[in-house]
C-alpha cells in the first residue's frame, strides 16, 4: 500500500492510497510474502509545479517507490536487498496489522524518519538564533530604507 501526497491529481486535492494485491503462486519467481504487507508512506514526496496547486512526483521519487516495491517482492528469490526504512517503508506481518486493529494506514507502520541529533544546548542555540535574527532585522531595515530612497528618486514617495 502506498500513501500518496495531496494535490497529486487534478480532480481532487485529497491524498490517495494505492493498493497492489498479488496472488502468490508457487514457482512464481517472486519471494513468498504471504502473511506480510508492504507499506510505503510517500505523503511528503512531490513538488508543487506548473500552477503551484498540483503536486508532481519527481522521476527520482517514482524510481525510489518502484525500486522499494521490487526489492520487497524479490523478483529474483536470491534478491534480499529490501530493508525497512523508518518514515518511508515497512513490511508488516499479519500479527502487526492485527495489533493495530487492522487499520491499514501506512503512516501507522512506517513510523517516523530518524532525526539527526542536535548536540547544541538549548540556551546556546537560542542565543545564536536570536543574534542571527537581530542581524537579519537590521539588514531588512537597511533594505527598506534604500528601497524608499530609490522610489523617492523616481517620484514615488512612501
Amino acid at each position: 500500500m502506498i500513501a500518496l501526497p495531496g494535490q497529486l491529481f487534478y480532480n481532487t486535492g485529497i491524498p490517495a492510497c494505492l493498493w497492489f494485491l498479488a496472488c502468490d503462486k508457487e514457482n512464481s519467481g517472486f519471494r513468498d510474502r504471504r502473511g506480510e504487507s508492504l507499506y510505503i508512506d510517500a505523503r511528503n514526496m512531490g513538488v508543487l509545479r506548473r500552477d503551484r496547486t498540483h503536486r508532481e512526483l519527481t522521476d527520482e521519487e517514482v524510481r525510489k517507490i518502484a525500486e522499494t516495491y521490487h526489492e520487497w517482492r524479490g523478483e529474483k528469490i536470491e534478491s534480499g536487498k529490501y530493508e525497512d526504512v523508518p518514515g518511508f517503508c515497512k513490511a508488516a506481518t499479519l500479527d502487526e496489522i492485527k495489533k493495530h486493529d487492522y487499520i491499514l494506514t501506512p503512516g501507522r507502520y512506517v513510523g517516523f524518519e530518524e532525526a539527526e541529533e542536535d548536540d547544541e544546548k538549548f540556551e546556546e542555540k537560542m542565543e545564536r538564533l536570536t543574534t542571527e535574527l537581530l542581524e537579519q532585522f537590521r539588514k531588512s531595515e537597511e533594505l527598506e530604507r534604500k528601497i524608499k530612497e530609490n522610489l523617492a528618486g523616481l517620484g514615488y514617495e512612501l
